[in-house]
């Protein structure tokens, strides 16, 4: 019978399952060993909101574990993230008097640029990156200066840009435009240098989409558009080799990273910009896309870890290195608990 088996044809054998992926997925120390992507604590950013005010901790209602936190009691909220082995933190600001030019937002003693110190005193070891933009500072809640209802791209650049250096005087690591005017990585880079900042870096948000998914970002940040929206500067989601050119232009102009957002509904982008760049590339998984899986497993719909841990490692296999997460601590606890199948 064996002798048989053994003179039968090269093609009936595959055919009786020579080639059998299945065999390496019947176990878990099977499916880890060869596992293509390994998601790591290390490439979990978190985000982080501060308010102005003294001893505030408010959660959000449609981020549901997310919290806006005083300046006061940012320190704290660093040291745990740290603790978790997460390398870094990305902050939001808001203003306590909103403006028509977004003052606060380059005020040394702004909310942003005070929490930066508490970090930095409270977490030396954590990387500290600011989002750079003027929508939460602003009294019409749009990302730049205003002529009329029509956005002044130059002149936004120059407000932007203070707002940068400012963040960079008070002790950011990696400051973070996310505006989407024209020409403004290459203006705060030249301004970051000839102010004796040319360590700072910049992680620009090169292809940011005018995307659905932001509504519980705009309560948690206060900086919903007063009227309009915001398609005229950021990306219509129907365009991916826009992506490649903004991605582009942002490098030629000095960014050191590079992001695509939202991530889960632009997983084709980020593998379009892996593919074509080397830089090191940011995906942000936004308020949204978060939103909708914790709702759906407040309901029993979803396993929670299942779908986030899924959701990540789906950023992390479309090539992003740096994944910016409201499940970072989370995260980052599931991972050291090893899987759960």
């Amino acid at each position: 019978m064996l002798r048989e088996r053994l003179s039968e044809p090269v093609a009936a054998a595959d055919a009786a399952g020579a080639q059998r992926p299945r065999r390496l997925r019947r176990s878990s120390g099977l499916r880890r060993l060869v596992r293509e992507t390994r998601l790591s604590v290390d490439r979990l950013l978190y985000p982080m909101f501060v308010v102005p005010g003294d001893g505030v901790e408010r959660e959000i209602g449609s981020l549901p574990g997310q919290l806006q936190r005083s300046v006061d009691r940012m320190g704290a909220a660093a040291r745990e993230v740290a603790d978790a082995g997460i390398q870094g933190v990305l902050l939001f600001g808001q203003a306590a008097v909103k403006s028509p030019v977004g003052d606060e937002a380059s005020a040394s003693d702004g909310a942003v640029q005070r929490a930066i110190g508490e970090i930095k005193a409270a977490a030396p070891e954590l990387v500290v990156f600011t989002d750079v933009c003027l929508c939460a500072y602003t009294d019409h809640g749009h990302c730049g200066v205003l002529h009329g209802h029509t956005i002044d791209n130059d002149a936004s650049v120059e407000r932007i840009t203070e707002v940068a250096l400012s963040h960079a005087q008070a002790g950011a690591d990696v400051v973070a435009p996310s505006d989407m005017m024209d020409g403004r990585v290459g203006a705060i880079r030249s301004v970051l240098d000839a102010e004796g900042f040319s360590e700072t870096a910049i992680m620009a948000y090169a292809a940011k989409y005018a995307s659905a998914f932001y509504g519980p970002f705009r309560e948690a940040s206060g900086s919903a558009p007063a009227f309009g929206d915001r398609r005229g500067y950021q990306m219509d989601p129907g365009n991916a080799r826009e992506a490649l050119r903004e991605v582009g232009l942002d490098l030629e102009e000095g960014a050191d990273i590079v992001m695509v957002k939202p991530a889960l509904t632009y997983l084709d982008v980020i593998a379009r910009v892996r593919a074509e760049y080397d830089a090191p590339l940011a995906a942000y998984l936004v308020s949204g896309e978060f939103a909708a899986i914790k709702a759906a497993a407040e309901r029993g719909w979803l396993d929670e870890r299942a779908a986030a841990m899924e959701a990540l490692t789906a950023v992390a296999r479309a090539g992003a290195d740096i994944i910016i997460t409201y499940w970072a601590p989370e995260a980052a606890r599931w991972l050291g608990e090893g899987p759960t199948h």
